[in-house]
């Protein structure tokens, strides 16, 4: 064994001496490979303590644990576990690989009484649902502890930073979703819309803004959401008031992101659903890369392609922005399952399961099923938020056929999800990686 006063496991790299000083003893420990002096006053019984705790850590870290500081006189059953947490909540662990367990403290918010923040299409407490067992589960990873998740720690965690979620309408459900668990889901008049700040104010004739901004006074805590179904650019090519066509710049961030970059600490970017020719000929989006029209026979006007080309292209354009600015972190988002049977939103798709967990509890696989997102942020540091295959074992979560109306609309929804439900974990997962 290298170094060390004495060659014996229990007692190596550790040198201490006992000075009398008056009549209170002073222990002073130098442990290899530590650059500081540590001084304790300590009584007898507490030299006994020390020791027993000291060996304790000499003994874990023979054994290969590397995550064990020395912070105090702690006895023996509270530095095992301080040592256990500090262990298990660690930066090498795979979240998106684990089990959905049963909880009775879920969920995290009230649905019934989160309408500050819950747009009524999602609040499915408020529609005619019957089954709401999907609100009781939680996520386990394999091998690793999450955080505790509330409202006060996310603030705690957050505090004098900015939180954006850029993305389509499953990146505004996690917006609500994060907005709930910080108010308790109570309403909460403290809080200011801070929108104007962003430029997310609505605009004359729309039916809402691109976005909301929020801050909690306590804490300068701001939280937003961006609207961007693809992430790319959109440059109007005309300026007829009937019909606008865009040119959808696929190696373009969206300008919001250029704009504001700079004042976000946690960035979360989604897209995905929105790369449909449906979409596409509604919106009147063209695709362009390198500032020119993609032909119809280019690789590129395969829509997969166009998006796989997107998310490299904006996961290495973030990556650039990092190497300057190395204290935000951003995240991509992987793609929310969709669960139609049967056809899809319009042609009798339903998704009327009803029963937790009826396809399954755990995750095993060490990649993420979404291989574009997890492509595009390889060799970048950009981290990966993997939702996809938790999310997918979920199929009961989804708001289906509840609706807030009296007569039902004859569509199920097995896209967007019920609140609170499914997007809380997606914030957890989040949490615990800030």
């Amino acid at each position: 064994m290298k170094g060390g006063c004495l060659h014996r496991l229990l007692v190596s790299k550790l040198c201490f001496g006992l000075v009398l000083l008056l009549t209170v003893p002073i222990i002073v420990l130098l442990l290899e490979g530590a650059p500081v002096l540590t001084i304790f006053s300590a009584t007898p019984e507490q030299l006994k303590v020390l020791s027993h705790g000291i060996i304790q850590q000499q003994e874990q870290e023979h054994l290969g644990d590397d995550g064990a500081t020395l912070a105090g006189l702690p006895g023996p059953a509270s530095r095992s576990h301080t040592h256990k947490s500090r262990d298990k909540v660690n930066k090498d662990c795979n979240y998106a690989k684990g089990k959905w367990v049963a909880d009775e403290k879920r969920p995290l918010y009230s649905g019934n009484e989160c309408k500050q923040w819950l747009s009524k299409m999602w609040a499915c407490r408020m529609m005619r649902r019957a089954h709401f067992s999907y609100e009781n589960y939680r996520w386990q990873p394999h091998g690793c502890e999450m955080p505790e998740f509330t409202g006060p720690n996310f603030l705690k965690r957050m505090k004098n930073r900015t939180l954006a979620f850029v993305g389509d309408s499953l990146g505004r459900q996690q917006f609500q979703s994060m907005m709930c668990i910080a108010t308790g889901g109570k309403y909460s008049p403290e809080v200011e819309d801070v929108g104007w700040k962003y430029g997310l104010v609505k605009a004359p004739g729309a039916l809402r803004p691109d976005g909301w901004a929020y801050q909690f006074p306590a804490t300068n805590t701001t939280v937003l959401f961006y609207w961007s179904a693809t992430l790319s650019e959109l440059e109007p090519l005309n300026t007829e008031p009937a019909v606008t066509s865009y040119a959808l710049h696929l190696d373009r961030p969206v300008t919001f992101l250029k704009k504001y970059l700079y004042s976000f600490d946690v960035l979360v970017l989604n897209t995905g659903h929105h790369w449909n020719r449906g979409k596409f000929n509604g919106n009147h989006w063209q695709l362009y890369a390198d500032g020119k029209p993609v032909g119809n026979g280019s690789r590129l006007a395969d829509l997969n392609r166009a998006k796989n080309l997107t998310l490299h292209s904006i996961a290495r354009w973030m990556d650039s922005e990092l190497s300057r600015h190395p204290q935000m972190k951003v995240l991509l988002r992987t793609i929310s399952p969709r669960h139609f049977v049967n056809g899809d939103w319009n042609t009798g798709g339903t998704c009327g399961n009803n029963i937790p967990l009826s396809n399954g509890s755990e995750v095993l696989q060490d990649h993420s099923i979404d291989i574009a997102a997890e492509s595009a942020v390889k060799g970048t540091r950009v981290k990966l938020l993997d939702i996809t295959a938790i999310s997918k074992l979920r199929d009961e979560g989804h708001i289906s056929n509840s609706s807030f109306k009296k007569a039902s609309t004859g569509f199920n929804d097995c896209l967007h999800w019920c609140l609170p439900g499914i997007p809380d974990m997606w914030n957890e997962l989040l949490f615990a990686q800030i």
